[in-house]
C-alpha cells in the first residue's frame, strides 16, 4: 500500500512547506481538502483554473507525494434548491480540477436530508437514499465526461450508512466512474461497534471490488458517541482491512485520519508494523 495522511491533520505551514513536510515525514500520498490546507490564495470555484491545478500538481510531484483524494465533502441531499445548485457546481468544479491535477479520486460523504447536514432518523430512510442517488447522478455523469472517478464514503450517520446501501447506490447508478472510499470506523456507531469485525468483513465482501482507496483511523466510545483518533490509540482492529489491502489492492492509496502532528509517526508505525506482520 501507499500510506499517506489527511493533509489538514498535519502541521500548519505555508502550502509548499506543508507538502515538503509531508514527504519528510515519510508519507506517500495525501488527502487534499483545498480550503483546509491552502490559506495563501483563494480556492473558490472560479479560482480552480488549469494553471492553479498545474502549480499544485508540480508542488506535489516535486515532493513525491500523490494526491490520493481531492475532498469535496458537501451535502448532496440538501433540500434547499439554491444551496443544492451551489453544491452541485462546487462538485463539478472539483471534478474539472481533478482532471487537470491527475489525482486519484474526488471524495465525498453522503449527506443528510436537511440544510444543516446533521444526523436525523430520516437519514436512514428510503426517501433520503433516493434523493441522494438522484442528486449524485449528474455529478457522476460529469465525472465520466471529464475522465474522473467520484468515490463515496459510507458513514453510519449519513444517508449511505452501511455496505448494503452503498451497494445499491453503485448498482443503481452503474458507472465505472463511481467507486468507494472505505473507512471502516465510519461504518461504526455506539450502537454497533461491538460487531466491528463482522461489519468490516461485510464491507469488504459487498464493496471490495469497487474500493478505490482506504481511510484508516481509530476510535474510543465516549458517552453515546465514538470519538475518532489516530491509529493505535483506540479499539479498532485492523487485521481484516489490512489483509484485504495486501491481498487484493496492490499499491492502493491509504490515508491516515484524525492524527495530530505529535502522533502521526506513531500511527504510521502502528499500521506498518501490523501490515508487515500479516
Amino acid at each position: 500500500m501507499q500510506l499517506g495522511i489527511r493533509l489538514h491533520d498535519t502541521k500548519e505551514l505555508p502550502f509548499e512547506e506543508r507538502i515538503a513536510d509531508v514527504h519528510n515525514l515519510g508519507f506517500a500520498c495525501g488527502h487534499l481538502a483545498l480550503s483546509k490546507v491552502i490559506k495563501e490564495f483563494p480556492t473558490t470555484d472560479e479560482a480552480l483554473t488549469p494553471g492553479l491545478a498545474m502549480y499544485i500538481k508540480n508542488v506535489f510531484a516535486r515532493n513525491q507525494v500523490d494526491i490520493a483524494v481531492l475532498g469535496c465533502y458537501l451535502n448532496l441531499a440538501n433540500p434547499n434548491p439554491e444551496q443544492l445548485k451551489k453544491i452541485t457546481n462546487r462538485y463539478m468544479a472539483h471534478i474539472r480540477f481533478a482532471s487537470w491535477l491527475g489525482c486519484g479520486v474526488v471524495g465525498t460523504e453522503t449527506g443528510a436530508p436537511n440544510e444543516t447536514y446533521t444526523h436525523v432518523p430520516e437519514c436512514h430512510g428510503e426517501q433520503a437514499l433516493q434523493t441522494f442517488i438522484t442528486n449524485l447522478r449528474p455529478i457522476v455523469k460529469y465525472a465520466e465526461q471529464m475522465g474522473v472517478v467520484v468515490a463515496i464514503e459510507p458513514v453510519w450517520k449519513h444517508i449511505v450508512c452501511n455496505p448494503g446501501r452503498a451497494r445499491r447506490v453503485l448498482d443503481e447508478i452503474a458507472s465505472p466512474n463511481l467507486q468507494i472510499i472505505l473507512d471502516p470506523v465510519n461504518l461504526l456507531d455506539i450502537s454497533n461497534y461491538r460487531e466491528q469485525e463482522a461489519i468490516v468483513e461485510e464491507a469488504i465482501d459487498v464493496l471490495g471490488p469497487d474500493v478505490a482507496m482506504v481511510h484508516l483511523k481509530d476510535y474510543m466510545p465516549e458517552g453515546d458517541e465514538l470519538k475518532p483518533m489516530g491509529c493505535g490509540l483506540g479499539m479498532m482492529k485492523y487485521e481484516a482491512v489490512l489483509k484485504f489491502i495486501k491481498e487484493r489492492k496492490p499499491y492502493i492509496h491509504v490515508t491516515l485520519e484524525d492524527t495530530k502532528p505529535e502522533n502521526n509517526q506513531q500511527a504510521k508505525a502502528h499500521i506498518l508494523e501490523l501490515y508487515q506482520n500479516l
